[in-house]
């Protein structure tokens, strides 16, 4: 709107930037190497740091695990939100919330192997980054619901599925894709597979009223 203006950005203090680029190495290392493999001392090499300055921010190697792994849950949900916030509807918000996730999985491997991780090395992070992503997920499924968008389903079962979805198709194409190694760069979901993907997704969340017609459509 024509007269107002956006508020001055804070710039990051000295400690802030320090702490951003310790989470930024441990990311790197637990995903390169593993969890058990990772020390703090490759994490301060990575990140251009003394040891002391590590525990100036961080208890313990665990500690810095946890907060990575909520970091990447944070920017995965910032990723989602802003992709689909302003779609028209329900079944278009999912199509540009799985794009965006394909697409952070693709930047992002860390990710996929860190938190799948934390099943062993952290299971209250683990927790946590599905929980918090359902949470949000089920919200948006209640509203899509009451407007008549969504069929009668469980919005909190139908989230953990949604989300169960992205991942294993994530893992399968953007982790083990055919020009994908081990570890390696990720490649990306092919369209095909993506509208396959989005069809099952539409016709699983539509309203009764809608579902023998697209039926009707695909014989």
């Amino acid at each position: 709107m024509i007269g107002e203006t956006n508020p001055p950005v804070r710039k990051q203090t000295k400690g802030e930037r320090t702490r951003a680029r310790l989470l930024a190495a441990a990311e790197l290392q637990f995903a390169e190497l593993g969890y058990h493999d990772a020390s703090v001392v490759r994490i301060t090499e990575a990140a251009g740091v003394g040891q002391g300055t590590f525990y100036l921010y961080f208890s313990s190697k665990l500690e810095v695990f946890d907060e990575v792994v909520e970091d990447l849950n944070r920017r995965v949900r910032h990723a989602m939100i802003e992709a689909s916030s302003a779609a028209p509807n329900r079944i278009e918000a999912e199509r540009a919330g799985f794009a965006a996730f394909f697409r952070f999985t693709a930047e992002h491997p860390a990710l996929y192997r860190i938190v799948r991780q934390a099943e062993f090395v952290s299971p209250g992070a683990l927790r946590m980054h599905y929980t918090r992503i359902v949470e949000g997920y089920q919200e948006g499924l209640a509203r899509a619901q009451a407007a008549g968008e969504i069929g009668d389903i469980d919005p909190e079962v139908a989230a953990w599925a949604l989300m169960g979805i992205g991942e294993i198709i994530g893992m399968r194409w953007v982790l083990w894709g055919p020009d994908v190694s081990p570890g390696g760069p990720t490649s990306k979901v092919p369209q095909e597979v993506f509208d396959q993907a989005m069809t099952f997704i539409e016709r699983a969340l539509a309203p009764e009223s809608r579902r023998g017609t697209q039926g009707e459509q695909t014989r």
